[in-house]
C-alpha cells in the first residue's frame, strides 16, 4: 500500500471510529461489537506506525474517547484518567515485557507485574477529603469530565466516609452485575422501555443522568482499582491496593502478582478460563507494572502509560453438531427459537445451548437439526451461531419449521407483516403471567395504585396468583405478608382493586394488552360496542366497519377474543364483579364533530388526557402531530415544537381559555 491509499484509508478509519466511539461513549449505546471496533482501531495504529507522517493530534490513537454531556459540570482531574494501549495476542505481550526489563535495567529498579480483569463499565474518580466523599467525576476525556458526585452518592458500595482521615484520589470502575444486568433488561421489557444493549451501556447512561433519583434506581456497583494521588505514600501498586481495601473500598477482586513474563500469561490464562464465572463483565486483562518509582521514570504518553498494557481476548470458534431447535416463550409472547447443541468449550466457558433469534435468523443461515455448525464467542457476549459447515452434511438434516401456537399454553402464535418476531397472543399463558398483569393494572389500564412490578412479582413468585382475575381475590392478610408491618399497605391496595371494578370499559379492554390497541383504540371499541359481551360476539365484518380502526387492528381484536383464554379471563372478571359495561352517557352534542386538535404543553385546569376526553365526548379527534388538516392546537405553558409548527402551517391557535369557552 502506497501513501496515497493508506491516507485515504486512515481517514475512512478515523471517520468510522469517531462515529462508534460517539455511540458507545458518549450516548451509551453502541452500534459494533468491542472486538470489531478494536480490529479498526488495531488496523488504523497500524497503518499509522507504518505512516506516521500521516498521524494527527485527532487521531482516537492520540486521544481518549469520550466527551463531557451537556447538563452537568466540568471537572478537570487532576491525575488524568489514561486508556489502556490494547494487544491481542502474546507475542505483543512479549515485547512489551522486553521494554519494560530494558526499564528495569536501567533504572536499577525490580521489575515484578500485577495482572488484574479489566471490567466492563464506565470509569470514574472518587476524591476524598480529610476522609470524607467530596467529588466523583467520570473520565471525560482523560483530562475534563462530568461531576457526577450526587449520582455517585446512590451508589451503596462507595463509601461515604473513609476508615482513616485521609486525602485521596482513587480510580474505580462503575458497573453492573451480570445478574442485575439480566433482571434490570426483564423489567424494563416487561414495562415496554427499551433495552440496555450491554451492561456497560446500562451502567454508563444510568450513571449520567441528569436525575439521580433515577440512579438511584439501578443496581450499580463499583470496584477500586488505582490510587491517583494520596497522601500516603506506596511503593507499590500491589500495597495500594491492599491500603484501598482496608481503608474501607471495593477493590477489583481478581488480581494476581506476578514475578515473570510466565506467571503473567498464566494469569491471563487463569482470567480467560473463570471469566464465566465471574459474577460481573470483563472486556480482557490489565498487566501492570508494580513498582510504582519504575512506573514513574518509564512515564506516560498523553493517551495512555507505557508501563501497563491491555490484553484483549480473542473470539474463539469450535465446531460442534446442532441437535435440535426448541421454542422458549418470552416474558413478553415473544417465541424465540433456541440451538441445543452438542456441548463445546469456548473461550472459557461450555457452551450446550445459545439463542437463534428469529426464525428469519434460521433462514438465512440455512440451519438444519443435524447441521455440523461453528459457535462463535467474543469476550462475554452471548455465544452465537456463524454459520453451517455444509460439506459435513449427509442428506439426513432435517429442516426446522416454526410452531403455530405457543409451545406453553397452546395459544395461537401470530407473526404480523414487517416483523421478524413470531408471538403468542394467549393473555393467560404463564410464561407471559409477570408482563401481562403489570401492564393490566398500570396507569392507563385499570389504574390499581401501589400494584407496581415489585409486588406483582412477589405475589407470583409466592403463588398467591396466578392469572389476572387473581388480583380481585387477594385477602388482606395475603398483601400483608409481603411487607413488615405491611396491614395497613395492604387496605390501600384491596382498596385500590375494589376501586378499579368501576372503570369504564375502555380501560377493561386496553388492559389485556391486545396488539395495535391502546388508550385511543379502547375508547373507540368501547363507544362501538358498549359492552364486553357486544364485543366478544363481533364478527371480523363489524370490526373492519368501525372508524379509526384499521384492518391490522380489527385482525388482531378478532384474533384474541376467539382464544379460549380470553373467554375463560373474561367469565372470571365478569363473576369477580369487573364492570363489562360503557359508563359514559351518550352525549348529543357534536360541536367538535370533523375537528381534529392537538395538545401542547402544561395546562392548569385540565390533564392532557382529561382534554383529550373532553374533546372526544364532543366529537372532535385529537393527534399527536400538527399537519395541514389539524383545525387547533391547544396551547399551554412552556409549548414546544409542535406550537412553532402550528404558526409554520397557519394553524389556529388557541389557549386554554379559549378552550374553556368552546366547552362551555
Amino acid at each position: 500500500m502506497d501513501i496515497t491509499e493508506a491516507k485515504k484509508r486512515i481517514i475512512q478509519l478515523r471517520e468510522k471510529l469517531e462515529y462508534y466511539a460517539k455511540k458507545y461513549y458518549d450516548e451509551d449505546n453502541p452500534e459494533i461489537s468491542d472486538f470489531e471496533y478494536d480490529m479498526l482501531m488495531n488496523e488504523l495504529k497500524n497503518l499509522e506506525k507504518q505512516f506516521p507522517e500521516l498521524i494527527t493530534s485527532e487521531s482516537l490513537t492520540q486521544k481518549v474517547g469520550g466527551t463531557v454531556k451537556e447538563g452537568f459540570e466540568k471537572v478537570t482531574h487532576e491525575v488524568p484518567l489514561q486508556s489502556l494501549q490494547d494487544i491481542f495476542d502474546f507475542e505483543e505481550l512479549k515485547a512489551f515485557d522486553i521494554r519494560m526489563k530494558k526499564a528495569s535495567e536501567e533504572y536499577k529498579l525490580p521489575l515484578k507485574y500485577v495482572v488484574e480483569t479489566k471490567i466492563d463499565g464506565l470509569s470514574v474518580s472518587l476524591e476524598y477529603r480529610n476522609g470524607e466523599f467530596y467529588r466523583g467525576a467520570t473520565r471525560g476525556n482523560g483530562t475534563v469530565g462530568e461531576d457526577v458526585t450526587d449520582n455517585l452518592k446512590t451508589v451503596k458500595s462507595i463509601p461515604k466516609k473513609l476508615k482513616e482521615n485521609i486525602n485521596i484520589i482513587v480510580r474505580g470502575e462503575v458497573f453492573i452485575s451480570k445478574q442485575d444486568f439480566e433482571k434490570l433488561n426483564e423489567e424494563r421489557e416487561i414495562l415496554e422501555e427499551p433495552l440496555f444493549a450491554n451492561a456497560r451501556n446500562a451502567a454508563a447512561g444510568s450513571l449520567r443522568q441528569l436525575d439521580s433519583n433515577i440512579t438511584k434506581k439501578r443496581p450499580l456497583d463499583i470496584y477500586c482499582f488505582n490510587v491517583q494521588k494520596s497522601d500516603k505514600k506506596f511503593e507499590s501498586h500491589y500495597e495500594s491496593l491492599e491500603y484501598l481495601k482496608k481503608i474501607g473500598f471495593n477493590v477489583n477482586p481478581v488480581i494476581y502478582k506476578c514475578c515473570n513474563l510466565q506467571e503473567v500469561i498464566d494469569g491471563i490464562n487463569k482470567i480467560g478460563e473463570d471469566r464465566e464465572s465471574l459474577t460481573f463483565g470483563i472486556d480482557g486483562a490489565v498487566i501492570k507494572v508494580d513498582n510504582l518509582e519504575l512506573r514513574e521514570k518509564i512515564g506516560t504518553t498523553f493517551k495512555a502509560p507505557k508501563w501497563a498494557i491491555a490484553y484483549k481476548y480473542p473470539p474463539e470458534k469450535k465446531e460442534t453438531i446442532l441437535k435440535d431447535i426448541v421454542c422458549n416463550v418470552g416474558r413478553t409472547g415473544a417465541i424465540t427459537p433456541m440451538a441445543i447443541l452438542e456441548p463445546v468449550k469456548v473461550a472459557g466457558s461450555t457452551i450446550s445451548k445459545t439463542t437463534l433469534h428469529n426464525e428469519d435468523f434460521i433462514k438465512e443461515k440455512d440451519l438444519r437439526i443435524g447441521d455440523t455448525v461453528i459457535i462463535q464467542k467474543a469476550g462475554d457476549v452471548i455465544p452465537e451461531v456463524v454459520e453451517v459447515v455444509k460439506s459435513k452434511r449427509t442428506g439426513k438434516e432435517k429442516e426446522f419449521v416454526m410452531p403455530t401456537v405457543c409451545p406453553v399454553c397452546g395459544s395461537t402464535a401470530v407473526r404480523e407483516d414487517g416483523e421478524a418476531v413470531l408471538r403468542c397472543i394467549g393473555i393467560e399463558c404463564s410464561a407471559k403471567l409477570l408482563r401481562s398483569i403489570v401492564h393490566f393494572v398500570s396507569k392507563d389500564c385499570m389504574n390499581i395504585k401501589g400494584l407496581g412490578y415489585a409486588i406483582v412479582e412477589e405475589l407470583i413468585n409466592r403463588k398467591l396468583i396466578s392469572n389476572i382475575a387473581d388480583i380481585y381475590y387477594l385477602k388482606l392478610e395475603d398483601i400483608a405478608s409481603l411487607k413488615k408491618n405491611g396491614t395497613k399497605f395492604a387496605q390501600n391496595l384491596i382498596d385500590a382493586i375494589q376501586e378499579s371494578k368501576n372503570n369504564d370499559l375502555s380501560r377493561l379492554i386496553n388492559s389485556f394488552g391486545i396488539r395495535h390497541v391502546g388508550t385511543k383504540s379502547a375508547k373507540i371499541l368501547a363507544r362501538k360496542f358498549k359492552s364486553m359481551d357486544n364485543l366478544m360476539n363481533a364478527s371480523i365484518e363489524k370490526l373492519y366497519m368501525i372508524d379509526d380502526v384499521g384492518e391490522i387492528t380489527a385482525n388482531s381484536v378478532y384474533e384474541f377474543i376467539n382464544q379460549d383464554q380470553t373467554r375463560d379471563l373474561v367469565n372470571k372478571l365478569k363473576n369477580a364483579g369487573v364492570n363489562m359495561q360503557l359508563l359514559e352517557t351518550d352525549v348529543e352534542d357534536n360541536r367538535f364533530s370533523g375537528m381534529t386538535f392537538v395538545l401542547t404543553g402544561t395546562l392548569e385546569k385540565y390533564t392532557r388526557q382529561e382534554a383529550s376526553d373532553l374533546i372526544e365526548r364532543l366529537g372532535g379527534k385529537t393527534s399527536g402531530t400538527v399537519s395541514k388538516k389539524t383545525n387547533y392546537v391547544l396551547a399551554g405553558e412552556e409549548a414546544g415544537s409542535k406550537l412553532t409548527k402550528a404558526e409554520k402551517l397557519g394553524v389556529k391557535i388557541i389557549s386554554e381559555k379559549e378552550f374553556e369557552e368552546m366547552v362551555k
